[in-house]
């Protein structure tokens, strides 16, 4: 997955300029003026690959210009991202759009949105976009220590989690950091064997039981609709 701000993921055609030739002005130009009648949606890594497969499937005009899903781990830094590339993007598009919802800024990311006059995905994290918000906070009043995963989480486990945290090179780490977790949640938007068996993989780590719930992406899908415009 690319981390490039300004290059989109694979929902529109590929430049046939060569790699290693600039394009020329005459080619900018068309390259700008099919842009001012599209959408880029400045996502999250980690909902930047499902949110290109649905416009793929709907025909939407969008680009996807993903951010280092990594951000996550330091959502303070996350709005000044989507501010530099929101700038950069919106000389060259009819609309620009946030792939975010506040995911631990506090509100930073709201600001920007209304700054620059743009619109950001409902809720307060990517959770509430798959799973809803009310069904979320179900999930913690049942259980405070509720610990969530996405099928991305769940792909990349060993990176973002066990890695970033430094349980890969001291295991001991995790009674300091889950003492108090009781579950893991996988909401799972495509479910197979493989993604089960790093599921349970995850939660064995973690010393958790799993539980499995079922989303799909409709609600990324629905959330998406009015960012489209």
């Amino acid at each position: 997955m690319s981390s490039s701000p300004t290059v989109p993921t694979s929902t529109t055609a590929s430049s046939t300029s060569s790699p290693s030739t600039a394009p020329t002005v005459v080619e900018e130009g068309a390259q700008r003026s099919s842009r001012n009648h599209r959408t880029a949606l400045i996502a999250c890594g980690a909902l930047a690959q499902p949110a290109a497969a649905i416009a793929e499937r709907r025909g939407w005009p969008l680009d996807v210009h993903p951010l280092p899903p990594l951000l996550h781990n330091r959502p303070d830094r996350i709005a000044g991202e989507v501010r530099r590339t929101a700038e950069a993007l919106l000389p060259s598009y009819r609309r620009v759009a946030v792939g975010y919802a506040d995911c631990g800024t506090y509100g930073a990311v709201d600001d920007v949105c209304r700054e620059l006059g743009l619109a950001r995905l409902e809720g307060l994290h990517c959770y509430d976009v798959y799973a809803g918000a009310e069904r979320l906070e179900r999930f913690f009043d049942e259980q405070p220590g509720t610990y969530v995963l996405t099928d991305f989480l769940v792909r990349s486990f060993a990176r973002t989690v066990l890695r970033e945290l430094g349980l890969d090179r001291w295991p001991e780490l995790r009674e300091a950091y889950f003492a108090h977790y009781t579950r893991v949640v996988w909401l799972a938007q495509e479910p197979d064997d493989e993604l089960r068996a790093l599921a349970d993989e995850a939660a064995a780590r973690l010393g958790l039981p799993l539980t499995v719930v079922a989303t799909g992406d409709a609600g990324l899908e629905r959330a998406l609709v009015p960012l489209v415009g």
